[in-house]
């Protein structure tokens, strides 16, 4: 194994263990941003609002910092030919209609968008995974 492969791959392991920091941490503000907007759907309020849009407005910064650490991976690896789509696209719409028209039809859209962003994220999360175990497999470094 050359020096080069090695450093590109020792850079290329800090990025996906950077993303995957985040991308795990956005997980869980998307986990408790869903639990967030069943109480919303069923019994919620402005507070229940709130909290959710907390949550989802926490997951969306994780996934801009997730984002710059893949763009690293990227450049890293010049066998990576997927591009990762990371876009929440939060419509500010529908973040506007949330608070305003709190109700049953604008609650449950807002809990859908929150379900494919985990679903995207959990997809994500399974990728770098598998670049990050490739790459110490490749450095020797096997749990």
């Amino acid at each position: 194994m050359s020096i080069d492969f090695r450093n590109e791959a020792e850079e290329a392991l800090d990025a996906a263990e950077e993303a995957l920091d985040c991308l795990y941490d956005a997980k869980d503000c998307l986990d408790s941003a869903k639990n967030w907007g069943v109480f919303d759907i069923l019994a919620g309020g402005i507070v229940s609002t709130m909290v959710k849009r907390k949550k989802m407005a926490d997951a969306k910064k994780l996934m801009v910092a997730a984002a710059d650490s893949l763009e690293k991976l990227q450049d890293e690896l010049d066998d990576i030919d997927d591009v990762i789509d990371m876009n929440l696209n939060m419509d500010d719409f529908l973040s506007f209609a949330d608070y305003f028209f709190d109700n049953f039809i604008t609650d449950v859209m807002v809990q859908q968008r929150i379900n494919d962003a985990r679903s995207r994220i959990r997809r994500i999360i399974e990728d770098v995974e598998y670049i990050r175990d490739d790459l110490r497999n490749r450095l020797g470094l096997d749990d």
